[in-house]
């Protein structure tokens, strides 16, 4: 026979275009408009309704950037149509290509209940046989990531936004669906997506090609409507044919990944969430096998808070258990940047809200879309009770396939958790022909395991499923030449898959994105915020937790609770790596703020509890190791500083190091006086501040590309140096210019040190650049070992195969260590979280941390104007040295006047790797004492815990504070082990 593909394909593909769909909502009538355009800040439903509504013409513009217009349709349903299915049809101005990311709107009826929303690729609006009047408040929102991404706008803050109207209505009518016609354009799209991906002469693939022709010769183009039945019938057959005995199972979940704020501010994310939530509930009650999962307990809460009439559709839907609460985490958080202790909470607030709320708790993480994920996961998962984890982030690596997509991820002591990655590689599936045969085609584990999970609907900017998405997964639940499609919970799916893999393979070790490297650099305020809070809250609870105690003071429970929540909100993965628009960093400065101030007014409440009214200088030390002779977690007055600092010249020296500054402010040598160990490589200088030039190919504030490194600018160029001495040390101010910036750094040796403290302040004014600074050491470090939650995490220092090379720029928490044998150095920092490693010679190894950004996408004034930093130089450092050194440069101590010190609630005695980070009291406000600790070196450790205050009972807990035991005072840890001890006062 000839060959008629081509010509079967198109006439279909035409036909489905022109003349099906147009024909799914033929018979319409225009509906009354009326409107009320809100300039500022949305409003309440309730005070929508009652807006004074002025007519509209449809094609009228409306809708400046960010505002919002209530409209108002009114309309009846021609007697005609009566008992037959009409929906209201509107187009706001939709461009199809952008759901989530443009306008879109949420539909009530006049007595406040929610409708569905609409969006691009959801128009319709379900209405009775009665007369119809809907209200859709409706938002402007821009389109920044457009056609041609990427460039720099003012768009993306009400403060700067354009005040011109940004879309112009096209449609707003009743229209009749037909019902055939609907299941048509289904069928036929099915059909030539699935054709598409089968073998090109396979027999299946011919006869659903006959069975499209003859299919269209079945329909009268001039009369869609009226002969669409008898084209499905010439369909029915191969849509019948059942799935191969082998074929791939796709376990499909509903989804909507809703970014918390992106592209888009925190108070819109709360619209698109209420919008979103309300289409999928229309959609429940449409379909009884439809099930959708949605993360995030902050998204859950504001719905309860903010849209009540949503929350009550959606709580009756969980109940059901139609509507999934997924991943037990406040929000869809970054791994990489958040203190062990917030990832902690992530877990405690996201899981308490569905414990209170549904009665539920997730038995998986649910975490698609972050950007990369911490070796320090699986045993904080672990220990948090949940059994598995979910993402697909990975696939987007530059460089390197990841070989699993279902395994056991462990940890850095150890831990292992069942993953999985969808082979379809998107957590917006649409259940298209393509995403399927990719699921099959590609999945990892198919001699072992038959299944795969989906997450299926727009997301980013929300959406979530459609029907035409359920109305394939119907079609595809048992199709020949298909994977299998079922509706499924999440913990179905891995509890089928754990039992398919009997022997998972292990990853070991960080799950790196080879990509959006640059998000542990970018909003450096935003970074300096979030780790100041985090140091902050976890130093109030300790004082609080000590002052109820010992003091019978009230402890917090609220004002710590709603100060968590707000912190860990700004940890989303598009607040804190620094990708969101300059609204919403904005917004999280100014939040930060007031989180310092709020904070630091419980401590120093809790303080005067502690140490009463007086005038001696007691010293709070909120670290877990002695300080100035102030034991670890207690107050009294501090020593004075033994030993002093000595200026001769260029070089300091406290007798225990020695540092020489060169007349250009760079550091020429750091001596070890002990080992006679220099740093410093003979000829080289460190503190040296290198600006790169820094446009990548895409996601401007995402991405550093390798080649930045190929054009760099040393500043060597001083525009003053002085030095200084007081009661602190020694200190050199050194004052650099270059291009439109300004820096000055003053390095500071106090007496009895190895630190050698950099405080810089930037007065940064750069364009597409990158600030950098560099510390080579003589050391030859095989690994380098960089602080993570609850430990640290090696890296070898070579190149020798693509997943090292694709790790140019990794990350830290408050230390980077590189060590030899018996020697080492580190770098300490208080909020930089990137940096890179080379070694240029067999004995040089560099380190440089990263500090400043300036991509203009999709803030362009990121970075700019002033910035501090506060980083040291650890010289002859160990792990434990640069772990003690990171945390009391993050944890200082205060001096306040005060009556009397106090002795700590807890203590730990024996190896000193053992260090408390958390004591608290149990968040069910039952009075109970919470204590973290953990094994800080990477060595098997024992001690005992001492309890300085009467207790009953000791107790082991998980990360949730749940009782799982006795526990002794004798502790016993292995490498990087948590411990969470619950003690019965």
């Amino acid at each position: 026979m000839h060959d008629d593909i081509p010509l079967t394909v198109g006439r279909a593909t035409r036909v489905l275009a022109e003349r099906i769909r147009p024909a799914v909502h033929g018979d319409s009538v225009p509906l009354e408009v009326a409107w009320h355009a809100l300039p500022g800040e949305p409003i309440p439903p309730a005070a929508g309704l009652a807006l004074d509504y002025q007519p509209y013409t449809v094609g009228t513009p409306w809708g400046p950037a960010w505002n919002t217009t209530w409209f108002r349709l009114r309309g009846r349903v021609p007697s005609a149509w009566r008992g037959r299915r009409v929906e209201a049809v509107v187009d706001l101005g939709f461009d199809e290509n952008m759901p989530g990311f443009q306008c879109e709107a949420l539909v009530y009826r006049p007595d406040g209940s929610p409708v569905k929303s609409i969006n691009p690729r959801n128009r319709w609006i379900p209405v009775g046989d009665g007369p119809v009047e809907l209200y859709l408040e409706a938002a402007a929102n821009p389109v920044l990531l457009d056609y041609h991404p990427f460039r720099p706008t003012r768009e993306g803050d009400i403060e700067t936004s354009s005040p011109r109207p940004l879309y112009t209505t096209r449609r707003m009518d009743l229209a009749l669906l037909d019902e055939q016609t609907y299941e048509l354009a289904l069928d036929v799209e099915v059909l030539l997506e699935l054709q598409a991906v089968l073998p090109a002469s396979a027999p299946r693939r011919m006869r659903v090609l006959q069975a499209l022709d003859d299919a269209l010769d079945a329909l009268d183009l001039q009369d869609v409507a009226g002969t669409a039945a008898q084209a499905r019938a010439q369909l029915a057959g191969v849509l019948a044919a059942p799935a191969e005995h082998s074929a791939h199972h796709v376990a499909a979940i509903g989804h909507a990944h809703i970014d918390s704020a992106w592209l888009w501010p925190v108070r819109e994310t709360i619209r698109k969430v209420a919008r979103t939530a309300a289409g999928m509930a229309e959609l429940i009650d449409l379909d009884p096998d439809f099930r959708y999962g949605m993360s995030s307990a902050q998204q859950y809460a504001w719905l309860k808070e903010h849209r009540p009439e949503v929350w009550d559709r959606v709580v009756k839907a969980v109940r059901d258990g139609r509507f999934i609460p997924l991943g037990g985490m406040w929000v869809e958080s970054d791994t990489v940047m958040p203190t062990g202790e917030a990832m902690v909470r992530q877990f405690t607030y996201g899981q308490r809200f569905f414990r209170e709320e549904f009665g539920i708790e997730c038995e998986g993480v649910w975490l698609p879309d972050s950007f990369g994920y911490s070796p320090a996961l699986p045993q904080l998962m672990r220990r948090a009770g949940f059994r598995w984890f979910f993402t697909q982030k990975i696939s987007w690596n530059q460089v390197n396939r990841f070989p699993h997509h279902t395994f056991l991820w462990e940890g850095i002591d150890g831990s292992r958790v069942f993953t999985h990655f969808p082979p379809m590689d998107t957590y917006n599936s649409q259940l298209s022909g393509a995403e399927l045969a990719l699921a099959a085609s590609q999945f990892r584990e198919s001699r072992f395991a038959s299944s795969s999970l989906a997450p299926v609907g727009w997301g980013d900017g929300g959406g979530g499923t459609t029907r035409e998405m359920a109305g394939r997964a119907s079609r595809l639940r048992d199709l020949e030449g298909s994977p299998t499609v079922r509706w499924e919970h999440p913990n179905d799916f891995f509890e089928r898959a754990r039992a398919e893999l009997a022997h998972p393979p292990v990853w070991v070790g960080e799950l790196y994105l080879e990509l959006h490297r640059a998000t542990l650099t970018s909003q450096h305020r935003t970074k300096q915020g979030n780790r100041r809070a985090e140091h902050l809250l976890i130093e109030a609870e300790l004082w609080a937790a000590t002052a109820a105690v010992r003091a019978g003071h009230r402890y917090p429970y609220d004002e710590l609770d709603r100060l968590w929540r707000d912190v860990l909100l700004h940890q989303f993965h598009d607040i804190l790596p620094g990708t969101s628009i300059a609204w919403v960093h904005r917004e999280a400065v100014a939040a930060y703020r007031r989180i310092e101030s709020e904070v630091s007014a419980l401590i120093a409440d809790a303080g005067r509890a502690l140490i009463g009214h007086g005038d001696r200088p007691i010293t709070l030390n909120p670290a877990p190791f002695p300080r100035d002779g102030v034991p670890a977690l207690s107050a009294a007055v501090a020593e004075p500083p033994s030993g002093s600092v000595a200026v001769n010249g260029n070089v300091l020296s406290n007798g225990i190091v020695s540092v020489t500054v060169s007349d250009q402010g760079l550091i020429t040598s750091a001596v070890d006086l002990a080992t006679g160990r220099d740093v410093v490589p003979a000829g080289r200088e460190a503190n040296l501040l290198q600006l790169h030039q820094d446009f990548p190919n895409r996601w401007d504030a995402w991405d550093v590309d390798r080649f930045y490194r190929n054009r760099v600018t040393d500043l060597r160029s001083v525009e003053s140096m002085s030095f200084t001495e007081d009661d602190a040390g020694a200190h050199v101010t050194i004052v650099r210019a270059f291009s439109r910036s300004r820096v000055e750094q003053t390095l500071t040796l106090a007496p009895g040190s190895r630190v050698l403290r950099i405080d810089q302040k930037t007065d940064w004014h750069e364009t597409e650049k990158f600030l950098k600074v560099a510390f080579p050491f003589d050391v030859r470090a095989e690994h380098a070992a960089a602080e993570t939650q609850f430990g640290y995490q090696k890296r070898v220092t070579h190149t020798n195969t693509s997943w090292e090379a694709a790790k140019f720029e990794v990350s830290m928490h408050r230390f980077v260590l590189v060590e030899e044998p018996g020697f080492g150095a580190a770098l300490i920092t208080d909020s930089t979280y990137g940096y890179d490693l080379t070694r240029e010679t067999p004995m040089t190894t560099t380190v440089r941390l990263s500090l400043l950004r300036a991509p203009r996408f999709p803030d362009p004034e990121t970075d700019q104007g002033r910035q501090t930093h506060s980083y040291g130089l650890v010289i002859g450092a160990s792990v434990a040295g640069a772990t003690e050194a990171g945390i009391a440069l993050n944890l200082p101590a205060r001096v306040v006047p005060g009556d009397h010190g106090f002795e700590p609630l807890v203590s730990v005695a024996g190896d000193p790797g053992i260090l408390i980070s958390a004591v608290k009291l149990a968040d069910d406000r039952s009075g109970d004492l919470i204590v973290r600790l953990y094994e800080s070196r990477g060595r098997r450790a024992a001690g005992t815990l001492h309890v300085h205050t009467p207790v009953r009972a000791m107790h082991e807990a998980s990360l949730l504070e749940r009782p799982e035991g006795p526990a002794s005072p004798s502790i016993s840890l292995t490498p990087f082990e948590l411990r969470t001890i619950r003690l019965i006062r």
